[in-house]
């Protein structure tokens, strides 16, 4: 071997090794990050199980997840995100009697109901278990993922529902009647409810498809 072979040969074992290096405390951030929210309640019960078997992986993590949510939103009179709230959320399925209570009781300008898909992010350190992540995407139905970080030694993949809905309830005055506020608590308690069923499948073929060692 010659000299500048050797010395490439080095160079890629030295960078291998850093990128090892970086993986590693990355995911031994994230998994106490994990922790400590889950010992905090912070964590939504639907992904516990998923995200405790992706943190007993070796070359998984995850960084942030919410399980899906009904929500009233606030907003200013000019609407912008920036003013935007969560006047009222439930990470479950509601009953028409507290939701209504809630948009009557509602004092502000424009209110939007919601119900909002599972969201989550997985990391891993190469970019074919991140190709992985995508293949497990497809097996369990997830629609819409993709890589959102590519660095060496951390790549990221969003996984994201597509259970939602979003409409305007109010606008100076409440816009619409009450049988379609009906209507609506019952789509978003019916799309809530096949949002858990695909975090369900989602656990159940993480736990076929990646590979703990």
């Amino acid at each position: 071997m010659s000299p500048n072979e050797r010395k490439t040969q080095n160079g890629e074992k030295k960078r291998c090794l850093e990128e090892k290096s970086r993986f590693e405390m990355t995911k031994k951030h994230h998994s106490k990050t994990y922790k400590e929210a889950k010992a905090l309640g912070r964590m939504d019960e639907d992904f516990i199980p998923l995200c405790d078997y992706v943190e007993k992986t070796k070359n998984y993590f995850t960084s942030s997840s919410c399980a899906g949510r009904i929500a009233l939103i606030g907003l200013g009179e000019e609407e912008s995100k920036q003013e935007s709230a969560f006047y009222r959320k439930w990470h479950r399925k509601v009953s028409v009697k507290e939701v209504l209570e809630a948009i009557k009781s509602f004092s502000g300008d424009v209110l939007w109901f919601k119900q909002e898909p599972l969201i989550l992010h997985i990391g891993t350190n190469t970019i074919e278990n991140a190709k992985n992540l995508l293949i497990l995407c497809e097996k369990a139905g997830i629609k819409r993922a993709g890589i959102k970080v590519a660095k060496d030694g951390k790549f990221i993949v969003e996984m994201l529902g597509t259970q939602n809905i979003n409409a305007p309830i109010k606008e100076g005055k409440v816009c619409a009647g009450e049988d379609y506020l009906k209507y609506l608590i019952k789509k978003g308690n019916e799309k809530f409810e096949k949002n858990q069923e695909l975090i369900k499948k989602l656990t159940k073929e993480a736990k076929k498809f990646l590979n703990r060692n």
